[in-house]
């Protein structure tokens, strides 16, 4: 039957072949696209938090290093052992050591995601 719609020697596929491909094509990009974006979003707020938690472990170093009474970070200071993401928005602050007691919060968001992560004192992250 199918050498009769084909003719003598004519090649390629049918246009029902065709349209199944395309079918089969679309309904794999309708599962797959949404599952991307969210995956996507996760690893930015993945990062927004890792360089909340990282910014934190530097601030103590820095200020265990320190002497003095009273010592502050804010958020465009430069800390040793930290390097910025440019892709993750740093605010608020500054993260204060006044006598070995550690103060304020900062907040962490990547620029692309909506979530924002605020830096308490005592290390501990919130999500808003």
């Amino acid at each position: 039957m199918l050498q009769k719609l084909r003719g003598n020697n004519q090649k390629g596929f049918t246009l029902i072949e065709l349209m199944i491909v395309i079918a089969i094509i679309g309904i794999l990009a309708a599962i797959a696209i949404p599952n991307f974006l969210s995956y996507r979003t996760k690893g930015q707020n993945s990062a927004a938090l890792a360089s909340a938690k990282n910014f934190y472990n530097s601030a103590l170093a820095y200020f265990a290093d320190t002497d003095s009474t009273s010592t502050s970070i804010a958020s465009g200071d430069v800390v040793a052992g930290f390097t910025a993401d440019p892709n993750v928005a740093i605010g608020g602050g500054p993260l204060t050591d006044t006598n070995g007691v550690i103060g304020g919060t900062m907040t962490f968001s990547h620029t692309a995601s909506t979530k924002t992560y605020t830096l308490q004192a005592d290390g501990s992250t919130t999500s808003d």
